[in-house]
């Protein structure tokens, strides 16, 4: 059970760091700054639909993938470590990984839920190689932790998107700077672990 317990702090620290709610609301607030509330809450909700089928297929049918594209754990492990550590690195330094920021785009409103936020703000190349990086690393607990964790932080995320404008104007800019380098250290150190195991395992598995 503390086995258990341990993972999913693990896990949603991960996600938590990666996802960076906090920081992601006034994104979200910028983009959804001309729309009524209600259209805001619909562009939320669809946003975050959106990243969670994403997340939930890579999370379930990461070892199926691997099979298909011959992918071995360690890589998966080293490329993921590379992507999180790069995103955490550019964090601690109070900048916005170029891999979550939104593009110049003439979407019109509906699409702006499926892109940028979606996709790749909220589930964008560093969340998809976490979440196959801990489904794979264990059997079926490993990916209903994975799954149930990350739809935990999508109702977080959720809740600080319908609450943006205020939690924008509490915390302030010099807040949501501090709050955007510890999610970076934290990216930063897990990107590491992970690429220490990626090249441990593929150590181990030529020698």
């Amino acid at each position: 059970m503390d086995h258990l317990f341990t993972q999913f702090v693990t896990v949603f620290l991960g996600f938590f760091a990666i996802m960076n709610p906090i920081a992601n609301t006034a994104v979200f607030v910028g983009l959804t700054s001309q729309q009524d509330s209600k259209m805001q809450a619909k562009i939320a909700f669809k946003a975050l639909l959106t990243s969670f089928l994403i997340i939930i297929a890579f999370a379930l049918l990461g070892k199926a993938i691997f099979q298909l594209f011959g992918i071995t754990l360690p890589a998966l492990r080293i490329t993921g470590g590379i992507l999180v550590f790069l995103i955490g690195y550019q964090m601690l330094h109070g900048e916005s990984s170029r891999l979550h920021q939104p593009g110049e785009s003439g979407d019109d409103d509906s699409d702006m839920a499926i892109s940028p936020l979606a996709v790749p703000i909220l589930a964008g190349p560093g969340t998809i190689a976490t979440a196959m990086n801990y489904s794979a690393t264990g059997g079926w607990e490993a990916g209903i932790i994975t799954v149930a964790t990350f739809a935990l932080l999508c109702t977080i995320t959720y809740l600080c998107f319908i609450f943006g404008q205020r939690i924008v104007a509490f915390i302030g800019k010099d807040g949501l700077s501090i709050i955007t380098r510890l999610m970076g250290l934290i990216l930063a150190v897990i990107g590491t672990q992970m690429l220490i195991e990626g090249v441990y395992g593929a150590v181990k598995a030529f020698s």
